[in-house]
């Protein structure tokens, strides 16, 4: 395999080299991009990155660099650039490589064999038929804005000094569209994705659908007065506030006092209806894969059971420094950083109500389908104040679309006022939720 021929040509450099340990990570893709407008196709690209990294350590002083040329001569440069590095590199006690695993969990749907042989001129068409299916959704929907189709064949590799060898390979693909409506001199955006291992896995109709339901459902929006009030929070506006809270599961963010979680294991911090979980091995989730970016197995972590707090996110460093073992959270944003420790598949576990049970109990309230400004909250503290888009509910029913809302408080409180869970958990990229019932939110409008 060309990933193992690579891998092989970085060691016999290093033999013989003053080294402590070393880990080589190497990876490559085919990624296509496809971008259509008014029935032509708009954009055509194809990338084919591919790369090696490497980590020496040398005393207590761990060196990274990396390189997209793969001739001896830049191979030999990149491992000098390592070793340079970790010279100078400030020791620390606590760099370490993963141990090697006697087993990896079996991910078979990771890998569609049929992706990377089906013509391209299906892909163009699938994503013509999105905007096709989208103009037919409504007469209202006047125009797509943007409709996308994406793929990647993805491999990795690490191998380290300590006899970890670990290579899996993956495919995905995904078809986005979004679309305006228009009436009566109002006009609104609807946005949907889909995403999956498999090419057959993405369910057109259901995009196209989703996108041109939220454009019309928003036409002739009114604002609404000021009130505190129940709120149902759909499934992207929950995986929103989930994400910003994120960061607070991770290790190093609870080592350096920037996470609002730190110190409170085993304290009840949600609605005892909330458990969160970070599931690295879910089927047909984005940050799914046999292993971490370090060569750890990947897991199922439970964070929050029952609204108490379980415990962290840990990759092999925070795990050794903070006295535990990782959880396989080391992510690599691409080779040309070093893994840190980050979430995969984060979430709110679902429960057992639907849309219709969420919206029956709000005698007077909103339901929120869309937030803005959520990168402006604070991560620390988890107060946030954003602005949104929704519905008036009133006796369980949605009577009217609604804008220029603005949400305040704080992520703590309101994850702590969750009175019911949906059943409809979706996943926003690394992030995930089901649609909540709050209590009572503060809701400003005019």
């Amino acid at each position: 395999m060309e990933l193992t021929r690579h891998a092989d040509a970085v060691e016999r450099l290093l033999k013989g080299r003053q080294i402590d340990g070393y880990e080589i990570a190497v990876s490559g893709s085919r990624d296509l991009a496809i971008e259509v407008k008014q029935g032509k196709v708009d954009a055509f690209r194809v990338a084919e990155p591919f790369g090696v990294s490497l980590r020496l350590l040398v005393g207590q002083g761990m060196g990274f660099s990396y390189s997209t040329a793969l001739d001896d001569v830049s191979l030999e440069r990149m491992v000098e650039g390592a070793l340079v590095a970790a010279r100078v590199q400030t020791p620390d006690e606590f760099y370490t490589f993963a141990a090697p695993s006697p087993s990896y969990p079996d991910t078979p749907w990771l890998f569609d064999p049929s992706l990377p042989a089906i013509d391209e001129s299906l892909k163009v068409a699938r994503a013509l038929e999105l905007e096709r299916l989208v103009l037919a959704v409504d007469s209202r929907v006047k125009r797509v804005r943007k409709c996308s189709y994406g793929e990647s064949v993805y491999h990795s590799l690490t191998r380290n000094s300590l006899g970890l060898n670990a290579a899996y390979s993956g495919t995905y693909n995904t078809c986005s569209v979004s679309a305006v409506a228009e009436s009566d001199g109002d006009a609104q955006t609807g946005w949907d994705y889909g995403f999956s291992p498999s090419f057959s896995g993405v369910d057109l109709a259901a995009v196209a659908s989703g996108a041109g339901r939220k454009a019309c459902a928003l036409l002739g929006a009114r604002t609404l007065a000021t009130m505190r009030c129940q709120a149902v929070l759909d499934n992207h506006v929950a995986a929103d506030l989930l994400d910003v809270l994120s960061g607070s599961f991770l290790a190093e963010n609870v080592h350096k006092g920037k996470s609002l979680l730190a110190g409170r294991v085993g304290a009840r911090l949600f609605s005892e209806l909330i458990s969160v979980r970070d599931n690295g091995l879910l089927p047909g989730a984005m940050g799914s894969a046999p292993c971490d970016g370090e060569g750890v197995p990947q897991q199922d972590t439970p964070l929050v059971i029952n609204g108490v707090l379980q415990g962290y996110l840990y990759d092999s460093y925070w795990g050794k420094r903070l006295g535990t073992r990782s959880t396989g959270n080391a992510v690599r944003s691409g080779i040309k950083t070093p893994p840190r420790v980050g979430a995969l598949n984060l979430h709110v576990e679902p429960g057992d109500a639907d849309p219709a049970t969420l919206l029956a109990g709000v005698s007077k309230g909103v339901l929120i389908t869309d937030v803005m400004g959520m990168h402006t909250a604070n991560p620390i503290s988890g107060d946030f104040s954003v602005g949104a888009a929704g519905f008036y509910v009133e006796d369980g029913e949605v009577r009217y679309p609604v804008k220029g809302l603005a949400l305040a408080g704080n992520l703590l409180e309101l994850f702590g006022r969750v009175d019911q869970v949906g059943s409809d958990l979706r996943f926003f990229g690394s992030t995930g939720s089901s649609s909540l019932r709050i209590a009572e939110l503060d809701v400003s409008g005019t």
